[in-house]
């Protein structure tokens, strides 16, 4: 067991944040709450912060010093929706970063867990309907996000960026994605285990060398296949056989991008949950947006919240090897594909007419069901 939390006694911070942050996280909360309620041993304290673009608004700061301090003390953090379209810095950059890239740069989170796969009771996107079920594992805190504040601007005539690829940290999120795969149950087409290197090899050094520490981070693990793929070429496969990936592991801008149109794939990010995680840190949130245009309205999907909230749960209880967090995760899991596969509880985004907080209602009851 690492050392940190008293096994089964966790702190975690919340980050409600922007739009329909507050509301998406009102029903993850009721929902943990819920579920730690009713397994005797699990204990998950919450304190709730304000960060975020409406913050930036008022104050002219987005997370005062005294939030981070907290978010790097606790357990995990569980963020809602940082961001608004019209928050923006001189230079044009969202204030979001001001949050997200900060925790994640400077708690080293440096890889992002976006799992996809095929749920009851949703609408296949894509012809076929071939089975889903993979994980797209982003390196987080180099690439070209790297240069997010570095990058030059000469004159408003030239901008430039410049892209980070160091093997110790390609060898980290590396490490991740094999690791993943050991614990999976293998690709849908055949069950093999498979590792797929997603790069730009053929054009830049710098994706060359991603690649090749890659290669090398494989060659410890035998029972696991590897195959390279590049990222264009990548795009097309997550549409026309998207059963043959198991574990994607790709450079920060490339993962930020193909992990977006694999939740698309499943039926959108509204049902897309994530992690960023680091040797000492978790931060778990949907992978959408904060989507003010139907913020305070009640409408917003609350599954990818939901389903990143016993992400982290699931994430603790391997952390410390606390078998009742697991399972906890599970059956909030279980909760919500339950919800979804009756289809009577959903939002309108999943064809119901349900409203947040009554699909957090139908999760809970589910819940309790379950229990």
């Amino acid at each position: 067991m690492t050392k940190g939390a008293e096994l089964g006694n966790y702190k975690v911070v919340a980050l409600p944040g922007d739009g329909i942050g507050s509301e998406i996280t009102d029903v993850a909360l009721r929902v943990l709450d819920r579920v730690t309620g009713t397994m005797p041993g699990l204990s998950v304290s919450v304190n709730s912060h304000d960060a975020g673009a409406q913050r930036w608004q008022r104050t002219g700061t987005a997370m005062p010093e005294e939030t981070f301090d907290a978010c790097a003390a606790a357990d995990a953090i569980l963020m809602g929706a940082i961001g608004l379209p019209d928050a923006r810095h001189a230079d044009g950059r969202e204030v979001n970063g001001d949050v997200i890239f900060r925790l994640r740069f400077a708690l080293d989170l440096f890889a992002g867990i976006r799992p996809v796969r095929s749920l009851p009771g949703v609408a296949a996107t894509l012809a076929g309907a071939k089975p889903i079920d993979y994980v797209v594992v982003r390196e987080n805190v180099e690439g070209l996000y790297a240069s997010r504040t570095g990058g030059t601007n000469v004159r408003s005539e030239v901008a430039t960026d410049t892209i980070v690829i160091t093997a110790n940290g390609t060898r980290k999120v590396s490490e991740i994605a094999f690791g993943l795969a050991a614990n999976r149950k293998g690709r849908p087409l055949d069950g093999r285990s498979l590792v797929t290197c997603v790069d730009k090899a053929n054009v830049l050094s710098s994706y060359a060398f991603f690649r090749s520490v890659f290669d090398e981070v494989a060659d410890g693990y035998r029972d696991i296949e590897r195959e390279h793929v590049y990222v264009d070429a990548m795009t097309a496969f997550q549409v026309q056989r998207p059963d043959h990936f198991d574990v994607v592991v790709a450079e920060n801008m490339f993962g930020d991008i193909i992990s977006d149109l694999a939740a698309a794939t499943v039926g959108g990010l509204g049902l897309a949950p994530s992690a960023d995680i680091g040797h000492e840190h978790g931060m778990f949130q949907p992978a959408h947006g904060s989507a003010p245009d139907i913020a305070g309205k009640d409408l917003a999907n609350p599954t990818a919240m939901v389903l990143s909230t016993a992400m982290m749960l699931d994430w603790l209880g391997n952390r410390h090897e606390d078998r009742t967090a697991i399972d906890a995760a599970a059956r909030i899991d279980a909760a919500v594909l339950r919800v979804l596969a009756e289809g009577q509880a959903v939002t309108a985004d999943l064809g119901g007419s349900a409203s947040c907080s009554a699909m957090g209602d139908a999760i809970v009851a589910a819940l309790d069901e379950e229990g």
